[in-house]
Formats: C-alpha cells, sequence, structure tokens
C-alpha cells in the first residue's frame, strides 16, 4: 500500500522487457491509461494535510469477527465456500482446490514490526487454522497484500499438497529470496496463464503500481486475477483504481459468477483516484466484468488513507441504489464472514 508512494523513481533495468508489450519499460511496468506517478510532492501535500484531519486511530473502531465454527473448511468441502478472513485476504474453496489471496495476517501492514498501519481487527483464521492451502495468488507488492512473515508461515504450514504462489510478472526473484522449502513460484505477465489441475489462472490488467522500498518503485508488476474451472469463472480485483481494462476484461471473458473488488482507501480523490477505486468506481467494475455477484474487500482492516473505515459499505449502499443494483448483487460480508457459494455456480 502507499506508504512511501512517489519518493523516488524505479532504476535498473527490466529483465522481462518487451517492446511490444505498452505496460512494460525498459527499467520496470508503467500504467496503460494513466501515467506511473503523481511525484514526490504530490504525496507531501498529502501527508501534510492529513496532519490537520481528525483521522481516528485503530482503537477508535469497534469491528467484531463473525462468531462462525471454521472446522469444516479443514475438510475441503465439494460445496465450493468464501470467507474473508481481512482486508484483501480470502479463503476461496473451488473446484477442489484451496486459494487464498494476498495473504496478510501479520499486526502491521509496513516492513516495520513497531511502526506502520495497525490492524483494527486480527484476521478471522491463523495461518494454522486454514486447511492446507493449493495455491496463493498476489495482486501485487505492497504490504497489505504481499506479507513476509505470511508467506513464510504459508510455506511451512502445507504437510501433504503442494503449495503454488501465483504472482506477476518480475516478483519470483523476491520469493527466491526467501528460500522457500517445497514451494512453487510461477510469474505470469498479463494475459499469461498456469493451470493447477483443471483450474486456470490467469494474470490480467489493473491500474496501480508496485514498490517495497525507496528505491524499487514499478520494478514489479501488478495484476488482477482470472480463476476459471469450465464454464464457471471467479475474478479476484486486487487493488486497483478504475480504467478501461475492466470493460475489456468483460469483453474477453463474457461473465463472471463471482467477483472480488476493492471498495476502501481511496480518500482522498485528488491523489488516491488513480490508483484505488471508490465503491461507486468497485459498481463499476462490478458492471464492466458483467458479475453475477460481487463481495466487497480491501476495507476496514488497515488505516491507509482517510476515510473512515466504516465508510466504503455505506457508500457502496449508496452506489447500488444509484445503479439500481440489489444489494444481493455486491455484498458486504462481516469481518470473518463464511458462505457456501454453490448457488453461483449452478449451470
Amino acid at each position: 500500500m502507499l506508504i512511501t508512494a512517489g519518493l523516488l523513481s524505479a532504476c535498473g533495468s527490466n529483465p522481462h522487457y518487451d517492446k511490444a508489450k505498452p505496460h512494460h519499460t525498459e527499467s520496470g511496468f508503467t500504467n496503460v491509461y494513466y501515467e506511473n506517478d503523481k511525484g514526490f510532492w504530490s504525496f507531501m501535500k498529502w501527508r501534510w494535510q492529513r496532519w490537520f484531519k481528525n483521522i481516528p486511530e485503530a482503537g477508535d473502531y469497534d469491528f467484531e469477527l463473525v462468531n462462525q465454527d471454521y472446522t469444516h473448511l479443514k475438510h475441503n468441502p465439494q460445496i465450493p465456500s468464501l470467507t474473508w478472513i481481512g482486508h484483501a485476504t480470502f479463503l476461496v474453496q473451488f473446484a477442489d482446490l484451496n486459494i487464498l489471496t494476498d495473504p496478510q495476517f501479520s499486526d502491521r501492514s509496513s516492513p516495520l514490526s513497531w511502526a506502520g498501519p495497525k490492524r483494527v481487527i486480527p484476521p478471522a483464521l491463523t495461518i494454522a487454522e486454514l486447511p492446507e492451502i493449493d495455491v496463493v495468488i498476489i495482486s501485487h507488492d505492497h504490504y497489505d497484500s504481499l506479507d513476509v512473515e505470511s508467506v513464510k508461515q504459508l510455506a511451512r504450514h502445507n504437510r501433504e499438497r503442494t503449495l503454488t504462489f501465483i504472482v506477476p510478472l518480475g516478483m519470483k526473484a523476491w520469493f527466491d529470496d526467501l528460500e522457500l522449502a517445497s514451494v512453487q513460484v510461477v510469474e505470469l505477465d498479463w494475459g499469461q496463464t498456469h493451470a493447477v489441475g483443471d483450474v486456470i489462472f490467469t494474470a490480467e490488467p489493473s491500474q496501480h503500481w508496485s514498490k517495497r522500498s525507496l528505491f524499487d518503485a514499478y520494478d514489479r508488476l501488478w495484476a488482477s486475477w482470472v480463476i476459471e474451472h469450465k464454464d464457471n469463472r471467479i475474478f479476484f480485483g486486487g487493488d486497483t483504481g478504475y480504467a478501461r481494462h475492466f470493460k475489456e476484461i468483460g469483453n474477453k471473458y463474457g461473465d463472471f459468477e463471482l467477483a472480488l473488488l476493492p471498495i476502501g482507501a481511496y480518500e482522498p480523490r485528488w491523489f488516491m483516484k488513480p490508483y484505488h477505486v471508490n465503491p461507486e468506481e468497485a459498481v463499476k467494475i462490478h458492471q464492466d466484468i458483467n458479475a453475477r455477484h460481487s463481495v466487497a474487500m480491501h476495507w476496514g482492516t488497515f488505516i491507509l488513507t482517510d476515510e473512515p473505515l466504516d465508510e466504503p459499505p455505506v457508500k457502496l449502499a449508496e452506489a447500488l441504489e444509484k445503479y439500481q443494483i440489489p444489494d444481493k448483487e455486491f455484498e458486504v460480508y462481516q469481518h470473518g464472514e463464511s458462505r457456501h457459494i454453490d448457488h453461483l455456480f449452478a449451470n
């Protein structure tokens, strides 16, 4: 997420550079429909303005975890299910696979254990409470989506199943540096696919950026993800601003039974709009990709931007009413909520 966005430009060369691809640059990657960086002074302006705002702190929120029994998740039931663990982390049980998105189980979204955005509510499950995971998909390398301690714990979690991380192009080197045992890492460019069994994972565009330090902005790609099994599709939006990508994805695939879409971290709009959708723009993505059902994410867990953490669901309800979309078509789960979703895939 945005901690030091725009402080320094990317440097170095891109070993994956393909001049035929507009999102590739010689030094890294770029957004197709928006200039990469608002720059250092825009970032400083936001941080200065934020200093004078009354931004609630983590202790000011009283979100509660739903009271559910998760033991059934361990058995990898034949019935598809969706569990919101928090922020952009979902456990998706689909087509006999246990799939985890953007795993963030740590107390902070930060390279530091003592500073940076702190969770306002713990993850609904610990990694030890998860079933063995088959696939982890990563949308980008910011600390709220790629957490090193969570990755290390997941690498030790499985006993019988092979764990595969499927990541955007340029990210495999980061995983290789961790020297994880018995873990497969597959990196994909936009439009490329990888199959795990008979489930196909495809990296698709999003509008965001990558950065884990002062010197590596745009070194690694960012992506949304399509998960396909036979004629059923799930879309994981990752972290993104609104762009023409989503109409193109909708045209390419036709429709999606389920979409997991971000609705938070959007204020102030003058600064966040290129990289983070607000709830109304999330509804537009829902429409663009022809999603039959969507579930909200990327809200209510870390204080990353200026809007109150409990505002996004309210704004989502307003947007759904504006576009005359039934509430049940784009839902907000309670933290920790787990549901069977087999009805979404009934042909």
